[in-house]
């Protein structure tokens, strides 16, 4: 059975522009990558989990904020690697740059025996629906979508 993840899509509005809040993975893989590599703030779910308490619990987990807030649903997206991912939408405003996020543990340089620890999300930024398009995963530009016909 395909993984399945659960995310919060955070918008505001800045000067009448819709800004969606994304996360790049931390760890050496990405430390050079950009464009196509930013997420939602998301994360595997449990298999009877529901998807909202996933949800807000990745969210915590990567940014360090536990959000209260009303999420409002925008559906499930099916990314390449066929993660099903549940996405929601909530309405907020957070300092991109004070999130803590949780770390792994891996071995590098690989097969170096030396272990080393890394952010989950190395970095969270707000940005304008045109440009998130360009940064996000290309499975979750779905989700982009939902959520511009969503405030629309």
């Amino acid at each position: 059975m395909p993984l399945a993840s659960a995310g919060i899509l955070m918008y505001r509005r800045c000067d009448g522009e819709l800004e969606v809040l994304l996360v790049h993975p931390g760890g050496p893989f990405w430390r050079n990558k950009d464009d196509g590599t930013w997420s939602i703030p998301k994360g595997e779910m449990a298999e009877d989990e529901d998807p909202e308490a996933a949800a807000r619990r990745e969210f915590e987990e990567e940014l360090g904020v536990a959000l209260t807030d009303t999420l409002v649903p925008l559906g499930e997206i099916k990314q390449r690697g066929g993660k099903r991912v549940h996405g929601f939408a909530v309405e907020g405003d957070l300092d991109a740059t004070a999130i803590r996020s949780n770390t792994f543990e891996l071995e590098w340089p690989p097969k170096s025996g030396r272990m080393q620890t890394f952010p989950e999300v190395d970095r969270a930024e707000w940005f304008a629906l045109d440009i998130a398009r360009d940064k996000i995963l290309s499975g979750q530009r779905a989700l982009l979508d939902r959520l511009a016909d969503l405030v629309a």
